[in-house]
């Protein structure tokens, strides 16, 4: 692009331009992070402090345990974890190893993860031990040889024992499972073997990020080593107004965004350790009564969050008591802000939030509002260095500022294509290297980009993708169900909540059955909250179902 309009906005901390060949790979940016920041706490979980010299050696061990194994370079390990430190040190040994790290949503059924490890051909996963029973349920994984098994209690020392006891035998948060060869994660560490360095390359494959994409279709963004680590120095560039060079005291951050996420994953996880952060680990960011506590024991200087998050804890009643003095940046991202979210949190906190916006398909973060805003702006952002976006047309040609069409962004951290799917990646790039989002947007005159509208019907529920065709493909495999769609409702407490509308097949089917049904075969996010049985559906003449109508009758 000839107009960069946005560089002229930038605070004067931010560069233009992020160095392009700083570090070799994502796992030599980690690998410096751990001998840099030795002696620092790298996580904070259950009480406990783990320091980043715990994380480097017992990373070391796992990426040997993984060769030994005989992975070979490229091969995909799965994990299934929520927020535990056990993730740190298995992503870093995963990259170590040469190996490509897969992230899994824990919360899957036994369709769903079986769907996603036959689709990038995993041959080993590290799965947190209350799902190791879904695992179990999943058949036809032929290449799937190696399993890891991690403990509630894992890296907490002595400590980690009664944390065993309690989630297994008086909380009863670990359903009964059993996996041939399955090895738990303690015994794993224990491996003598060192693992051999792996020559990496920046384009070489890093993470499969699985999304929906911009078609519904759920299939594996494949980010290379260049992607995050371009991503971590972008987040780290425009940080710097609110955090400063990341050279003085160590920071805290939040770390409720789950890991698996790629929000999560680049700013909780990889920049957290860049950054020689102490992150405070929220296995469960719904418990606000544990984060709320945590808080308070250790305030805290980077916030990222979703929408809902931030709702939900303007509205508990000790939140407000909290200490701010320390809090430098709330990074929204995952859904959009509502202005009246952002305004209490100002009132409250005393610090605006930072709305940004991307996709797993950038690795996530594409723009950003300027970190030292001291309020709600409304829009995406500006884009972050090194990067340009576009509004396109339907041929995927520039726009003038100001009409609306497709969001395009093109930056070293835009994704090397879809795994296995070619026809999809040419569908999303343009010729000049553009990907096209399916987001509708308009750029304003100083260059930032607001998003007006879906170009298709995805849904948003507090910050996670849902598509309506993967969803409806499950429930018309309903004996009862002859034909159904889905859409987005406005809910104030998740942005957005999923409804059905079903035609029967069966007279006698009732909306009790159906979401039986639906618990069965879909995790929590992608759930109706509402089934309305009608007669028929709208369509177009050609048979189409019309959403739309759906959505505004």
């Amino acid at each position: 692009m000839e107009q960069r309009p946005w560089l002229a906005h930038y605070p004067p901390e931010v560069p233009t331009e992020i160095p392009p060949h700083d570090y070799t790979s994502l796992a030599d940016l980690l690998d410096r992070a751990c001998k840099r920041h030795a002696r620092r706490t790298a996580c904070t979980f259950m009480g406990r402090d783990i320091g980043y010299a715990e994380i480097d050696a017992k990373a070391a061990a796992f990426a040997g345990w993984l060769q030994s194994r005989g992975l070979r370079p490229g091969a995909r390990v799965a994990l299934m974890m929520p927020n535990v430190p056990a993730y740190f040190a298995a992503m870093l040994g995963v990259l170590r190893a040469g190996l490509v790290v897969v992230n899994v949503n824990p919360l899957y059924t036994a369709g769903e993860l079986g769907e996603q490890l036959r689709d990038c051909g995993a041959q080993a996963i590290v799965i947190f031990e209350s799902f190791a029973h879904v695992l179990q349920q999943v058949r036809d994984i032929p290449e799937l040889e190696h399993v890891a098994v991690v403990s509630p209690g894992d890296m907490l020392g002595l400590k980690g024992l009664l944390v065993n006891f309690v989630a297994k035998r008086v909380k009863k948060r670990v359903p009964a499972w059993r996996i041939d060869g399955a090895q738990r994660w303690a015994r794993v560490l224990r491996t003598r073997r060192p693992y051999a360095p792996v020559a990496v390359q920046p384009d070489d494959l890093a993470v499969l990020q699985y999304t929906g994409g911009t078609t519904g279709i759920p299939k594996g963004a494949m980010l290379t080593h260049g992607n995050l680590v371009a991503n971590v120095l972008q987040v780290a560039a425009v940080a710097r107004p609110a955090l400063g060079d990341l050279s003085g005291p160590p920071q805290t951050i939040m770390g409720a965004l789950p890991l698996y996420h790629v929000f999560g994953m680049t700013v909780c996880g990889l920049f957290c350790m860049h950054a020689g952060a102490r992150n405070l680990l929220i296995i469960n960011p719904r418990d606000r009564n544990s984060l709320i506590e945590a808080w308070r024991k250790t305030p805290v200087h980077l916030f990222p969050g979703v929408n809902t998050l931030f709702n939900g804890l303007l509205g508990h009643s000790e939140f407000a008591g909290l200490d701010f003095s320390e809090l430098r940046m709330t990074f929204a991202g995952g859904m959009a802000v509502q202005a009246s979210v952002a305004e209490r949190w100002f009132a409250v906190t005393g610090r605006a939030l930072i709305e940004g916006y991307g996709l797993s398909e950038t690795s996530p973060v594409a723009a950003v509002n300027p970190t030292n805003s001291t309020s709600y702006s409304g829009t995406a952002g500006f884009p972050v260095p090194s990067t340009d976006m576009a509004i396109l047309d339907d041929a995927g040609q520039a726009l003038p500022i100001g009409a609306v069409g497709e969001v395009g962004i093109r930056g070293p951290q835009v994704m090397k294509g879809y795994w296995n799917q070619p026809e999809e990646t040419r569908a999303v790039m343009t010729a000049d290297g553009f990907f096209r989002t399916g987001d509708i947007g308009v750029m304003h005159e100083n260059g930032s980009v607001s998003l007006v509208d879906r170009k298709k019907d995805m849904i948003t529920v507090a910050g996670f993708k849902v598509y309506p065709n993967e969803v409806e493909a499950v429930i018309v495999t309903h004996p009862g169900v002859l034909e159904c769609a889905i859409v987005g409702v406005p809910n104030r407490h998740s942005g957005e909540s999923v409804r059905l509308y079903a035609v029967r097949r069966d007279p006698a089917l009732t909306e009790t059955q159906l979401m039986a049904w639906c618990r069965q075969h879909l995790v929590g996010y992608k759930r109706p909250r509402k089934v309305i049985f009608c007669d028929e559906l709208p369509k177009t003449n050609v048979g189409k179902i019309l959403r739309r109508a759906l959505r505004t009758g």
